[in-house]
């Protein structure tokens, strides 16, 4: 999505940016698939997330109250 992420052992060194950029993806739990989602909301462009089952069991109706907000999220 545009960030420059550096493992060094069990930390993660992430550089941000000023754009991110739609890309696909993959939800590896709860958490980090809904914030997987809110990147895609923000990035220029297309995000797919794969493995929403993560997302769905713990966030009911996110999509729609999304929608809601007038976020263009589609699951399919």
């Amino acid at each position: 999505m545009g960030a420059k992420v550096k493992i060094e052992g069990k930390t993660a060194i992430i550089k941000g940016t000023k754009k991110l950029y739609g890309t696909k993806v993959t939800a590896t739990d709860l958490r980090g698939g809904a914030s997987m989602v809110l990147a895609g909301l923000f990035a220029k462009g297309t995000t797919k997330v794969d493995n929403i089952e993560y997302i769905l069991r713990g966030y009911e109706g996110l999509d729609e109250k999304l929608k809601s907000l007038g976020a263009e999220i589609y699951k399919i």
